[in-house]
């Protein structure tokens, strides 16, 4: 029995205008091969305080947001970076006006990722859009200061937009050998970022089967202020559907599964030729719902041309803030320490030291004195008894080489006893 959905059709793109942007150098690599994906309907930007790096992207729209400090050649102070995006928190704005959704690509830990991104999804929202941003996390030896201006990024960040997708650098250390090049690593970390922003964009741009309303991805992002993550995986074949999941259940970005059943919601897409079955469909989405625990569970099936014996999957799960953070406390420790403003501000007050001012006695009269004297009856400061300094009773079972020698004996006294025992003299 052929179980192929019948009278498939190329899916065609729905009206949601889209604009993808990258922020500082990573960011705008990314934007930059996402250029080469060709996403009809897609408009990309590129903003840095890197005059050069702008003017060399690959974007339509590009915005230089120059700190008065560097002459336009960048910077590493993630303030100063900040200060610029407000000062033209307005150019931002007219950027994303009139824009459904605003994807915001960056890497944090540099000044330009952590101290604009989050400038840039606040004004994108002020304009009405929906913003997802694309970020990744430093490596570990990249160092804590990278690290500390990424966790402040985030925070901020996730202040801002309606729901990001978090890529931890550390996790990419998963998918190389040993021998894999600093220039291939990265490379391989900017494809899979570009890999899910073209994920999430057909998502939404295009028309299905079984169709993801826009209206159902603004409901599952929008105010949750927390992580997402996403992943993507394809196959081909006859054994396309249990291969397709095995790889989405690898994907790093998953952490080995475990952020499934700690989500609240759980956004499924497929797209296949017009081969795909009913079936496949039922065997995919079984296996995944498994894994959601108490998720709300959205899927999406779509029909592409393109796509004939193939089958991919894309995954975006979604939790809130106060659920990201109960499930992963050991972020905090990634946390940039306190300034001292912050440490002034924050700190509890200590209770006030005691006095070191002794008062003077009181002044009393001589009746109060005399009935002083009686309650006390005259008597004085008892004392303990007097303490006497002994010799312990203990048994010396050997002297060693001088085992057989005779005491030293002086005027009677026995010299070998300590002086203090002899003549009784109290130590204390």
């Amino acid at each position: 029995m052929n179980t192929s959905m019948p009278n498939a059709e190329p899916i065609a793109v729905k009206s949601a205008t889209i604009k993808i942007i990258g922020v500082g150098n990573a960011g705008i690599s990314i934007v930059d091969q996402a250029v080469s994906k060709s996403l009809p309907g897609v408009s990309f930007a590129a903003i840095n305080s890197d005059a050069a790096s702008v003017g060399a992207s690959a974007a339509t729209e590009k915005i230089s947001l120059e700190i008065k400090s560097a002459r336009g050649r960048g910077g590493g102070d993630l303030l100063a970076s900040r200060a610029a995006a407000e000062e033209h928190l307005l150019k931002l704005k007219d950027l994303c006006a009139g824009t459904d959704v605003v994807f915001i690509v960056a890497g944090l830990g540099g000044a330009a990722g952590s101290g604009i991104s989050p400038v840039l999804a606040r004004a994108a929202r002020e304009a009405g859009a929906l913003v997802l941003a694309f970020v990744t996390l430093p490596f570990p030896c990249e160092g804590n200061h990278r690290q500390q201006q990424a966790a402040l990024g985030l925070d901020e960040l996730k202040a801002a937009a309606d729901g990001i997708i978090c890529l931890p650098n550390e996790r990419m250390l998963k998918l190389i050998d040993e021998n894999t090049r600093v220039v291939d690593t990265f490379k391989a970390t900017t494809e899979l970022l570009v890999g899910g922003v073209s994920s999430v964009w057909r998502l939404i741009a295009h028309k299905g089967l079984i169709e993801i309303h826009f209206a159902d991805l603004c409901a599952l992002l929008r105010d949750r202020h927390g992580e997402s993550a996403f992943a993507t995986a394809e196959a081909a074949g006859p054994t396309r559907s249990r291969e397709v999941t095995e790889k989405l259940f690898a994907h790093p970005m998953l952490d080995g599964g475990r952020v499934l059943p700690e989500s609240d919601a759980v956004l499924v897409s497929l797209v296949g030729g017009p081969d795909l079955t009913m079936a496949e469909v039922n065997r995919v989405m079984e296996q995944i719902t498994a894994q959601c625990g108490r998720a709300q569970v959205i899927m999406g099936a779509a029909i592409d041309e393109s796509f004939a014996e193939r089958l991919s999957v894309t995954l975006v799960a979604a939790r809130r803030e106060e659920e990201a953070e109960a499930a992963t406390p050991a972020a905090d420790s990634a946390r940039a320490p306190e300034g001292l403003s912050e440490q002034l501000l924050n700190r509890a007050p200590s209770a006030r030291p005691r006095s070191r001012c002794v008062p003077p006695p009181p002044v009393l009269s001589p009746e109060k004195l005399e009935q002083l004297a009686k309650q006390q009856g005259g008597r004085g400061r008892k004392t303990g008894p007097k303490m006497r300094q002994g010799q312990l009773s203990l048994e010396i079972f050997s002297k060693g080489r001088f085992d057989k020698s005779e005491p030293t004996i002086h005027k009677g006294e026995d010299l070998d006893v300590p002086t203090y025992i002899r003549r009784g003299m109290a130590l204390n």
